[in-house]
């Protein structure tokens, strides 16, 4: 396997797909440690591998009527491949505080365009169909950063990189609110009341 890195893209030459050195449940790290496969880090990056699969999900729903949110999202996914190969042992390159910082401005724009009190209800995850796919993406977030979390425990991470997946998960939020406010959807609230009948 080769590693190539250039203009933030890394490309991973291999002369076939499969090597057949897993079959008994052990991998290679980039730093050249053998490790089992349900070991904490390749938890962490098979949850940023599952959550990149559910962007492309929402990025398939959002390309005819949200432009900017799927392009984003494009973004988003290379940025998660480049914190998966640094959390593999791969040096460079690295996420930087501008990505974290691009995150939090779009998420403030998305805001300023909903009403003043959409964040003050708590609403039932679905809607619309991007909506809850969204809510599915938002949830494999938060379970990469509590992976994240336990692997900094066993070894210390940038802390860059968990604010990131947790900003990022904020602004799912954001953003499935948003498509469904774009759609006139009348969120369902929770409603505790139900459950006394």
């Amino acid at each position: 396997m080769k590693l190539l890195v250039g203009h933030g893209i890394i490309v991973l030459l291999m002369k076939d797909i499969s090597t057949k050195k897993g079959d008994e449940g052990m991998t290679d790290l980039a730093n050249g440690h053998r490790v089992c496969k349900d070991a904490l880090q390749l938890e962490v990056i098979g949850s940023l591998d599952e959550l990149n699969a559910f962007l492309g999900l929402v990025r398939v729903k959002l390309e005819n009527d949200f432009e900017d949110s799927y392009q984003f999202l494009k973004h988003i996914q290379n940025g998660l491949f480049v914190i998966g190969a640094e959390i593999a042992g791969f040096s460079k390159p690295k996420i930087k505080q501008s990505f974290l910082e691009k995150i939090e401005e779009k998420g403030k724009i998305l805001q300023q365009e909903m009403e003043k009190e959409w964040h003050q209800k708590f609403v039932l995850p679905g809607g619309t169909d991007i909506a809850a796919n969204l809510d599915l993406a938002r949830t494999v977030c938060r379970r990469a950063e509590r992976k994240m979390v336990a692997l900094h425990h066993q070894e210390p991470l940038r802390p860059l990189l968990i604010k990131v997946i947790n900003r990022f998960s904020d602004y799912l939020y954001i953003l499935r609110c948003y498509v469904n406010f774009k759609a006139s959807y009348e969120e369902d609230e929770f409603n505790p009341q139900l459950l006394k009948k």
